[in-house]
């Protein structure tokens, strides 16, 4: 006999014997190429998603150490080049008690880059060994990862702009070291991992 208070299983459209597109979201029936909607290929399930999840994964992770290693900004005063790191901007900022600013730089170079990597290799794993979570949470993170992938690239635009703005020839010009482009390579790369990862193995994983 079931448990009269236990939640009522959640019927899917792969456990229905449907196909929804992942563009627009119409429901079709098994047999249908594409989607007759806006022409997307039509997937039950996308197979080889873990696979680029983790390949764009390694690939983001690799271009991020150099981001931290080498310069991000190249300040030159009265002919006198000095460089800047990541994490060395954020302590110069702290230095001249710009407390917030280097919080949020901080955040949005150190701290969710990190966080960005860890989650998404958690939500692969816990869909390829079925971790104890239920797909509400996982869903939850997913969102989350999707969301604050953009902030990430507050770094590089703060560059961008001080890059084009502090132009003045011998008396002072800034411009953006070689970690800059490791570093935006290192958020697309994550967002296209983020983006690969196919959320309806979410349900599937919960199902079983």
């Amino acid at each position: 006999m079931e448990d009269a208070g236990a939640p009522a299983p959640i019927l899917t459209a792969k456990a229905a014997g449907l196909v929804g597109c992942t563009q627009c979201g119409r429901v079709h029936r098994p047999g249908v190429a594409r989607c007759t909607r806006c022409g997307a290929r039509l997937q039950s399930r996308d197979v080889t998603s873990l696979q680029r999840v983790w390949a764009w994964l390694f690939a983001g992770l690799v271009v991020y150490i150099p981001a931290n290693i080498y310069p991000m900004l190249l300040t030159t005063i009265l002919g006198k080049t000095s460089e800047s790191t990541i994490f060395g901007g954020v302590v110069e900022l702290m230095h001249h008690g710009s407390y917030g600013v280097a919080a949020i730089v901080f955040g949005a170079s150190i701290v969710i880059p990190i966080s960005k990597f860890i989650a998404i290799a958690y939500l692969a794993l816990s869909v390829q060994h079925q971790v104890a979570m239920s797909a509400h949470r996982r869903h939850q993170l997913y969102e989350a990862v999707e969301f604050i992938g953009r902030w990430s690239m507050i770094d590089v635009f703060v560059v961008a702009i001080l890059s084009s703005l502090v132009q003045l020839d011998f008396a002072a010009s800034i411009n953006p070291g070689i970690a800059a482009v490791s570093f935006a390579l290192s958020v697309a790369f994550t967002m296209i991992s983020a983006q690969s990862f196919d959320s309806r193995l979410i349900w599937d994983v919960d199902g079983e």
